[in-house]
Formats: structure tokens, sequence, C-alpha cells
């Protein structure tokens, strides 16, 4: 009875001495980078990233009325 005991005690032990503790820290450490949301700089990158994606837009809007103008069936010819 004892030797069947000892083979439940052992592993029981080492999961709540090392196992536990890991999986507790790694979990709390990922709920709390998910409540957290974007960093300063990752929002400031994004921001950036916005205002060029706007410019970009009217570029090629203003291409787009260029060639509308100078080149009267260039979207057909695609």
């Amino acid at each position: 009875m004892e030797d069947i005991l000892g083979i439940f005690v052992a592993p029981i032990m080492v999961f709540m001495v090392v196992v536990a503790p890991i999986w507790l820290v790694l979990h709390y450490r990922a709920k709390g980078r998910i409540g957290v949301g974007l960093a300063d700089n990752e929002r400031d990158q994004l921001q950036g990233l916005l205002q060029k994606a706007d410019k970009m837009q009217e570029r090629v809007g203003a291409l787009e009325s260029i060639l509308d103008a100078e080149v009267p069936g260039w979207r057909n010819k695609v």
C-alpha cells in the first residue's frame, strides 16, 4: 500500500512545487498583457502608419486623376 501511495505522491509533489508555480506566473503574466493593450510606442507607430497610408491614398488618387485626363481608357486596358 505504501508503494502505491509513494508512486502518486512523488509526481504530485513535483507538480505542486515546480510546474504549478511556473504555470500560474505565466498565466497571469499573459492575462496582464491582454488587458494592457498597445504600448505608447506601438500606438505612436500605428498613428504614423495611418498618416502614411492617408498620404499614399491621396497620391494614388492624384495619379489616377492624371491618368484619367491623359489616358482615358487606362482602367479598361488591364
